[in-house]
């Protein structure tokens, strides 16, 4: 296993979360070949071998062929996209509906199925929870709130922001919007346990380095020795948050909590996105610029331009974040470096 990977799930799974309520238990988790989803699914097959808590683990992928090949024989893998009926004969206990498309190149030429994925997928997994009587957990988005009313403000859980609903870009942040609705729906009608977690901007090992996510392409042009070239001004400011910590405060919520809804951020790790380009650039190690070539339309870009998240709430339960940025993307260069990744 890569040794960052191991570091990370040796974390997570020392942390003061009541691992004990998994055991003998059946976890479904969609998108499991997805960077949450894989990374749940490690920690839960970890889990099994260091603490031998003996959960069943459901995958859900579309396709089976991008789980890794060293986990695919401890886990049952259900092969189908969310966005049909779920219909699973195991007892399932817990359901946590990751599956989402969160490319910005997906979100401008794929709108309906990233919408569909949150909404049909939302439902399709619902439905199965009630039939299953199964505690669900859904990964919304910092995203789902919008841009702040107030200027500069952190978003605490009860707060709402404005959004375009006729920007198509708002398909992502919509869907999760309408996934949050349709959770808070079952749980009023079906009486559902339903848990709602929304991370602010996700970066770490199992990134897709082939998207169009800022921080994707910035380790992309650093491990490929290439200066940062931004298509704006950078001065947007976003939370980001390092893929363990996000995992440890899911299973926080999922088992540690007695609320519906958490964000999941750190507020060492608030940084514009100019300021995170080289963040990246002194993080890597390498010789290498930071440049500014701004097109006239930049469609399928978050349109979002101060995106923090209020930590208080979730760190109310125990937990804390422990990496800050530059700590990181540190970790995420070696791991892909030890990957000898290349594109």
């Amino acid at each position: 296993m890569n040794q960052i990977l191991e570091e990370d799930l040796k974390d997570i799974t020392s942390q003061n979360i009541d691992f004990e309520k998994l055991k003998d238990k059946s976890v479904l988790i969609t998108g499991a070949s997805g960077m949450i989803g894989s990374y749940l699914v490690r920690t839960l097959v970890f889990l099994n071998e260091t603490k031998n808590l003996n959960i069943k683990i459901l995958a859900l992928v579309r396709n089976s062929k991008k789980l890794s090949d060293d986990i695919i024989n401890k886990i049952k893998i259900i092969e189908q996209d969310v966005c049909k009926p779920v219909d699973i004969d195991d007892n399932i206990d817990y359901i946590i509906h990751t599956a989402s498309p969160a490319s910005p190149d997906i979100m401008k030429k794929y709108p309906i199925s990233v919408i569909k994925a949150n909404t049909l997928g939302t439902i399709n997994t619902l439905d199965l929870a009630v039939k299953k009587n199964a505690i669900y957990m859904f990964v919304s988005s910092r995203e789902a709130y919008g841009e702040p009313i107030k200027e500069k403000c952190a978003f605490k859980e009860d707060d709402m922001g404005l959004l375009n609903p006729v920007n198509v870009r708002s398909c992502y942040s919509e869907g999760k919007r309408a996934g949050e609705t349709l959770c808070a729906s079952y749980q009023v009608e079906e009486g559902i346990n339903v848990k709602i977690v929304r991370p602010a901007y996700v970066y770490g090992p199992g990134m897709s380095l082939n998207d169009s996510r800022v921080q994707t392409c910035f380790i992309n042009d650093v491990m490929n020795n290439r200066d940062i070239c931004l298509n704006s001004a950078g001065s947007a400011v976003r939370s980001y948050i390092y893929i363990s910590d996000v995992i440890s405060g899911m299973f926080y919520v999922l088992l540690n909590s007695k609320d519906t809804v958490y964000n999941i951020a750190d507020d060492k790790c608030i940084i514009s996105i100019k300021e995170l380009a080289r963040t990246i650039i002194k993080a890597s190690g390498k010789d290498l610029k930071l440049t500014f070539n701004i097109p006239k339309e930049n469609k399928g870009v978050s349109n979002l331009s101060y995106g923090i998240l209020d930590m208080s709430k979730l760190c109310s339960l125990g937990w804390k974040p422990k990496y800050n940025v530059l700590e990181g993307f540190k970790r995420t260069i070696k791991y892909f470096e030890i990957e000898n990744y290349k594109n």
